[in-house]
């Protein structure tokens, strides 16, 4: 096992990808009392077409099994109910499925090896009939009906429907009441055996334990399992440059309108190359702009022009797209400053180098924090593919240049633009 200094932070972790494939990262705190452990999976909803592990052909999916998948997780064939387990320690445990990954948690302070050995039972063992998969799509379409009551959902699953064409990022990742309805336990099965592989997965655990302990009970319970010889087949969408659908207008049962804004950018704009370089830039860009502490904030609450305001950018394959969310009484107006804003853009120098300054006080900050600390490593392992030791040491190397010259690679002109608005109320 190699062990490896978090740069800057004064936190070492350690790590090992073992002979099927399986990475583990190990990051044992000495003044904790909890622990936080993760199992997961590079498999998510943009996966729905692929070949699975022992057959030639490539197959399509219905839309949400990923996360059907993972609800099935925890069923197990001799009837025993993790969440019981896990609540006779006081352990929490969950599970998450995203657009590009699944997995399980356990967070803790008792029980550490019983709970280790219990997380990687449950992931390793599916049990899937037909009685357990129909009581399932019963549960699981409730859960999709009150996601569409849900106005900020249905925000975002228009603009993504509205931005992307071909992608299986405009499908939510439940997929639909109808997509549910045509699950089987041999999908699930084929789902299962071709992404659960060790070689498609990783282990993260900090806080807590003993490093040297949690590595033996993970090669006693996993060495054995072994990983698919051939790659997994999925399939390319080509998704085109342009926007679906550049603007809609619905109504529905709010008080108040909101606002959807999707600015989708090929990565062939831009100079910069490297994923993780070029994520902070862009991070940069917009924090500095639309944060809490910005003149645009400031501006615009104000004029008050807003409610509630969010944004984050969002990768797939070949794209970067800045997504904008908000909540307010004059969409046109609104939408105009954001047009205005980032149609000429100038950052400061000093504003600019304040940041970085305050990102790396984040990072040092965020770093007693075992569950931010899993999650930042979550991050990396799913968009980069690799852990980034050296996030501080990037900050403090990024450069005004840089910065100038991916402003003047930005492109905001393919934009799709959705608003909601309240239902008329019609007098009888």
């Amino acid at each position: 096992m190699k062990e490896i200094a978090l740069k800057d932070l004064d936190q070492n972790c350690y790590v090992e990808t073992l002979e099927n494939g399986l990475d583990i990262i190990l990051v044992p705190y000495k003044d904790k009392k909890n622990y936080f452990m993760t199992y997961a999976t590079r498999y998510g909803s943009d996966i729905n077409c692929f070949t699975p592990t022992g057959e030639k052909k490539m197959c399509q999916f219905p839309n949400g099994i990923a996360h059907f998948l993972e609800h099935k997780m925890f069923e197990q064939e001799n009837g025993d109910d993790p969440f019981t387990f896990f609540s006779k320690s006081g352990t929490g445990v969950n599970a998450s499925t995203s657009f590009d990954s699944t997995q399980y948690i356990c967070y803790g302070t008792k029980e550490f090896e019983e709970n280790l050995k219990f997380l990687i039972k449950i992931v390793n063992e599916p049990y899937f009939t037909d009685e357990n998969v129909l009581k399932e799509k019963g549960i699981i379409k409730e859960e999709i009906k009150m996601y569409d009551d849900i106005p900020e959902c249905v925000l975002e699953n228009k603009l993504r429907q509205a931005i992307y064409h071909v992608s299986p990022r405009r499908y939510d990742i439940g997929g639909t009441v109808e997509d549910v309805d045509k699950i089987t336990k041999e999908d699930l099965y084929k789902c299962y055996k071709t992404f659960y592989q060790p070689n498609n997965m990783f282990i993260i655990i900090v806080g807590n334990f003993d490093y040297k302990k949690a590595l033996k009970i993970i090669k006693d319970e996993l060495s054995n399992i072994k990983s698919s010889d051939k790659s997994i087949k999925i399939k390319d969408y080509k998704e085109p440059k342009t926007v679906y659908k550049k603007e809609q207008e619905l109504s529905i049962n709010i008080k108040i309108p909101k606002i959807g804004l999707g600015y989708k950018m090929s990565k062939d704009n831009f100079a910069i190359k490297d994923e993780v370089e070029l994520d902070l830039y862009l991070q940069m860009i917009v924090t500095i702009l639309f944060g809490s502490s910005s003149l645009f904030r400031e501006k615009i609450r104000n004029k008050h022009l807003m409610t509630s305001f969010y944004y984050n950018w969002e990768t797939i394959k070949d794209y970067k797209t800045l997504l904008i969310f908000a909540e307010t009484e004059n969409p046109d107006l609104l939408i105009n400053e954001v047009d205005q804003e980032l149609k000429n853009i100038d950052i400061a120098y000093e504003d600019f180098e304040r940041m970085k300054k305050v990102w790396i006080a984040n990072e040092v900050k965020m770093i007693d924090f075992v569950d931010n600390t899993v999650n930042n490593i979550y991050d990396d392992m799913i968009r980069y593919h690799k852990l980034v030791d050296n996030r501080v040491e990037l900050i403090r190397q990024m450069n005004k240049k840089t910065l100038d010259n991916l402003i003047s690679d930005l492109k905001f002109n393919n934009f799709s633009k959705i608003i909601l608005l309240p239902k008329k109320i019609i007098a009888k």
